[in-house]
């Protein structure tokens, strides 16, 4: 919303109150002003000239040597290249002396061997916005009205002596797009009475009644509809001052009758429309949902596509303007238009905002009809511009007006406790304090006790509830008045949750071991669904209701696709070597037709391709293989304190290498799988050799310690024993080492696995794996015979469990 100062003060006593003091103090009221604009952009000495005759340069064609009266006695020469320059016109006028826009200083000059004594100015050489006015004026100098005085100064002439504030307004502050709402909002604040401007239409004409009627069909998108009619207007040209306060607003003058519609809109907030109303068939109006596929031209000639849940204004024949956004070109007020019917109504807010939507038209009016305006204002409204029509454009208004209410919103009571004021400000106001508040915002109140009934006027829409009435003392009173004081009462320390501890841990030990995090989409293709094993039970595909496109249809039940999507669009673009993870939700059901929510499980997933170093002078690259992911997520789940870990082959994963996967569990729990894709897939997705692993999240939190605990460093030396056996080739790595655990007792430390041969001299279907046992108490140094003990029952065990034979 744009505010002009000067005509701000129309309404509001603004004496002793520079622009930029006004701004502070709404600003700090809590009504935001985003600049402060003044319309002068440095112009000093032009006046009002008039041109008294108009001849040819003899050197040039394209120059008019003036005679101008500029009110200083004496007529000045001045030599002008505009086309629309004539004799009997009046014209700014910057004289010898005179500065414009842009440090430019008016001397005299010859011009062609003529002598120039000034510059007849053009709407853009004075700094206006030109693109505001019509095109004549905005290819030539400015024409002004004939009944100015010649030699006046044209700043308040042509507005320029003005001051815009521009308010950033949010959604519930409807009442400030108006010039009386934002005097009201000032009036609080400085405590001065607003003075509303008359809006009593003089009634010469004769009775309305009969000549015009209105019917709402759609009564939960009209509220109220009225209207008049005003005969022998003439559609000419505005009066400067409006002209002026209409570009300060933003808005084009157009022509009077309209010109007059969006100045009460921008002054009273309530747009209005008018209607030539001989085109509207037996001055009939019906208030109706348009029909599907109906069609209508509106005012810039573009014909609507309109459906049922947009409203039209008709004639009962025809639509004639969809309602709150845009008039009909079929009822356009035309320059032989004698006889206005004037609308103003109020609309749903939902209704107009849905079909400005639809249609991508947003006008001034479609924009306060969307945020509620005062419906008590339709009707001050509809006689404030009937009088401006009468004055200014000649117009007879007929006695009465027609009126259809289906609701007139009333009044709000409200009722404000000083006690809870007090207890949510932190402040000790008194009860006179409060009410002084009151009295600035001009609210209507009664005291009860401690407790105010406060009777709130339609204009602010945004105050429903007694917090509502708490936010207006508060500004008012001022932010920065009310104390700083601590919090008191029983506070809970803030933590993370379970399942946000786990994220941020799992990212935290991912990104150290080298890599990064990605987000991808939630929805994805229907496609891909299948192409990999769920680590979940089976599940049905859920649709989206309205998908962006066929490659985004569905939620998706594994983490997997997109990773390799990712990896490929990376590929794509010369960079082979990737390691990625990701942590989200998938989505189950069992329903082929949902009825209930999708069960989301939090998955943890990576993805490893290329090389995992770089070669260097040292050495080769090394490429990612099953073991470093396999490593990696040994060093997570040692973080996560998950102790419980066993990798299972696993020949039968759907989209995996079947030599290269193994299912991890946790706990004797399967919570995923990693390894290598299969070659296939490699080649669907047109990656290369590419490792992934995809884990459960509830799994991992269900067995994870996050925080351990402390574990003092050791005072005693450990010792270690290194053990070699042949195994049959079926016989797992894992299952040795889960033997040695169960069976090494409490001095048993550690376990690793250091090499592993295999050599058809071991024996048919037999391999060797080398162990090393670490053994350490915690309270004394260990003896060779303790450490024996425990080894044998090692060897034992792994004789007796796994048929393991000591290899010499």
């Amino acid at each position: 919303m744009k505010v002009s100062y000067n005509w701000l003060a129309q309404y509001i006593d603004l004496s002793g109150m520079t622009p930029e003091e006004l701004a502070e103090k709404l600003t700090r009221s809590g009504v935001e002003v985003d600049a402060v604009e003044s319309l002068n952009k440095g112009v000093t000495g032009v006046v009002v000239g008039y041109v008294v005759s108009k001849e040819k340069h003899p050197d040039a064609d394209k120059l008019n040597v003036c005679q101008v009266d500029t009110g200083a006695g004496e007529l000045q020469q001045i030599v002008c290249g505009a086309k629309n320059v004539d004799a009997g016109q009046k014209v700014p006028v910057a004289v010898p002396g005179a500065k414009l826009p842009g440090g430019l200083k008016i001397k005299k000059a010859k011009l062609r061997g003529v002598e120039s004594n000034g510059m007849i100015c053009s709407a853009k050489e004075l700094g206006m916005n030109d693109k505001l006015l019509p095109k004549e004026i905005q290819e030539g100098i400015y024409v002004l009205p004939a009944d100015l005085e010649v030699g006046q100064a044209i700043e308040p002439v042509l507005g320029l002596d003005d001051t815009v504030l521009e308010l950033g307004l949010t959604p519930n502050r409807s009442d400030c797009l108006s010039m009386i709402g934002v005097a009201y909002e000032v009036g609080a604040i400085l405590g001065r009475e607003v003075k509303l401007p008359g809006n009593a239409a003089p009634e010469a004409g004769a009775s309305i009644e009969g000549k015009v009627s209105i019917d709402i069909e759609a009564k939960d998108a009209c509220h109220r509809y009225m209207a008049r009619l005003i005969s022998g207007v003439t559609r000419g040209v505005s009066p400067l001052w409006m002209q002026q306060r209409l570009m300060a607003a933003g808005v084009r003058p157009i022509n009077l009758i309209v010109d007059i519609t969006n100045y009460v809109m921008l002054e009273v907030g309530q747009p209005l429309h008018a209607f030539d109303y001989t085109k509207v068939e037996g001055g009939r109006i019906v208030v109706r949902m348009a029909q599907p596929d109906e069609k209508m031209v509106t005012l810039d000639d573009t014909e609507r596509t309109l459906d049922d849940e947009m409203l039209l204004i008709t004639d009962g024949v025809k639509p004639i303007a969809i309602a709150g956004v845009m008039g009909g070109a079929n009822s356009e007020v035309e320059d032989e238009t004698q006889t206005i019917l004037l609308e103003s109504a109020h609309f749903a807010g939902s209704s107009i905002r849905k079909t400005s939507r639809k249609l991508g038209l947003r006008s001034e009016a479609s924009l306060r009809f969307e945020k509620e305006v005062d419906p008590q204002a339709v009707e001050r409204a509809l006689n404030r511009a009937a009088a401006l029509m009468a004055e200014l454009a000649g117009g007879t208004v007929a006695q009465g007006m027609a009126d259809c209410a289906v609701s007139v919103p009333e009044e709000k009571a409200v009722t404000l406790s000083l006690a809870r004021l007090n207890g949510l400000l932190g402040t000790a106001l008194a009860m006179d304090e409060v009410k002084a508040i009151f009295d600035r915002l001009q609210f209507v109140y009664t005291v009860d006790g401690e407790n105010l009934n406060v009777t709130v006027p339609t204009r602010r829409q945004d105050i429903t509830r007694e917090v509502d009435l708490i936010e207006e003392v508060a500004r008012l009173y001022g932010y920065d008045h009310i104390p700083t004081t601590l919090p008191y009462g029983d506070n809970t320390q803030g933590s993370l949750s379970g399942e946000q501890l786990l994220r941020r841990t799992i990212r935290q030990t991912l990104n150290g071991a080298g890599l990064d995090e990605v987000s991808t989409y939630s929805f994805t293709n229907p496609g891909v669904v299948n192409d990999f094993a769920t680590i979940y039970r089976a599940t049905n595909p859920i649709p989206l209701a309205m998908p962006m496109s066929e490659e985004r249809s569905v939620l998706r039940t594994n983490m997997l696709p997109h990773l390799l999507e990712t990896a490929a669009y990376n590929l794509n673009r010369k960079q082979a070597d990737l390691a990625l993870f990701e942590t989200g939700n998938v989505f189950l059901t069992d329903e082929e037709k949902l009825t209930t929510l999708p069960e989301e499980k939090l998955t943890l997933a990576g993805l490893l391709t290329g090389n995992w170093s770089s070669a260097h002078w040292g050495g080769k690259p090394e490429p990612v293989d099953f073991y470093l992911v396999k490593g990696i997520l040994d060093t997570l789940f040692s973080r996560l304190g998950i102790t419980d870990v066993q990798y299972e082959a696993a020949a039968d994963a759907t989209g995996m290498h079947p030599g290269r996967t193994a299912y991890v569990l946790i706990n004797g729990q399967r919570a995923g799988y990693v390894g290598q894709v299969h070659p296939a897939v490699q080649q669907k997705y047109d990656v290369n050799e590419t490792y992934v692993f995809q884990l459960s999240g509830e799994v991992l939190m269900q067995a994870a310690t996050v925080h351990p605990g402390m574990i003092a460093l050791p005072k005693y030396p450990s010792t270690s024993r290194d053990i070699a056996v042949v195994v049959d080739r079926s016989v797992t790595a894992g299952e040795l080492r889960r033997v040695i655990e169960q069976s090494g007792g409490k001095l048993l430390q550690a376990v690793r696995i250091f090499d592993v041969y295999v050599d058809d001299r071991l024996g048919e279907n037999k391999k060797s794996v080398a162990l090393s046992c670490t053994y350490l108490d915690p309270e004394k140094t260990l003896t060779d015979e303790e450490v024996q003990s425990a080894h044998t029952k090692v060897v034992e065990a792994l004789a007796a469990e796994c048929r393991a034979e000591l290899r010499m």
